[in-house]
């Protein structure tokens, strides 16, 4: 009783991945990284040398597909798994970041990876982020948050995380991944990235990290209290 599921959604370079985790990590639930899990499957397959249009490829790569979470517990960061191979910088390369949108596009990959979004949430106390966690993933999720941010400020913010992984990208390449990125990402027939009508938009180029991480945890605080209330009240 008193847990929930918490949906961010939002555009590339927002902080939805370092937020959600900070999140998850001040109200003891599980964070559960779905960006991830789209650019671990687009990593397998550029690995494997597969084709996004040949349907036999998407097939043969759905199936030896294996992607999974786990605790390190050095530093109690939740790491990324590809077939048994941990893979957290090598998604978060620009080759995969050219590439993510194109494949998490495809419509049996996101159906193989909804379903086991589905299955990870389904004991709630996670918070799950993506592109269309609250509209198609969880749309009963109790708490939905739709991130944004200005371009050139997400990609400022990319620049630098690649920086400290030693990939020197110039900015305006950034921009132009992000932007294209945002076209695929809202215009994709399969879960595009729209604000469903019940979310919070937190806009995150002005505030601090600190900030948007204490809005989430209070919006989630006050939902979770009214469920203990109501729950008492109805004994």
């Amino acid at each position: 009783m008193g847990k929930i599921v918490i949906a961010i959604d939002g555009y590339s370079g927002c902080g939805k991945s370092s937020t959600a985790k900070a999140v998850a990590k001040d109200l003891g639930y599980t964070y559960i990284d779905t960006g991830a899990m789209y650019r671990a499957a687009t990593l397998h397959f550029l690995n494997n040398h597969l084709s996004a249009t040949n349907p036999q490829d998407v097939e043969k790569g759905l199936k030896s597909l294996e992607i999974s979470f786990h605790l390190n517990p050095e530093n109690q960061l939740q790491e990324t798994y590809l077939n048994g191979l941990h893979v957290d910088d090598a998604i978060r390369s620009m080759q995969v970041s050219n590439n993510v949108s194109r494949i998490a596009a495809l419509p049996a990959v996101r159906k193989d990876l909804v379903a086991q979004q589905q299955r990870l949430a389904k004991k709630k106390g996670v918070v799950m982020d993506g592109r269309d966690v609250g509209s198609v993933v969880f749309p009963e999720a109790e708490l939905k948050i739709f991130m944004t941010a200005d371009l050139e400020t997400r990609a400022i913010r990319r620049q630098a995380e690649l920086l400290e992984k030693g990939e020197t990208i110039p900015l305006k390449d950034i921009i132009e991944n992000l932007a294209s990125r945002d076209e695929i990402d809202s215009t994709r027939e399969v879960g595009p990235l729209i604000k469903v009508e019940d979310a919070i938009e937190v806009d995150t180029s002005n505030i601090t990290f600190a900030e948007q991480v204490a809005f989430i945890v209070n919006k989630a605080r006050e939902i979770i209290d009214k469920e203990k209330s109501y729950a008492s009240n109805h004994r």
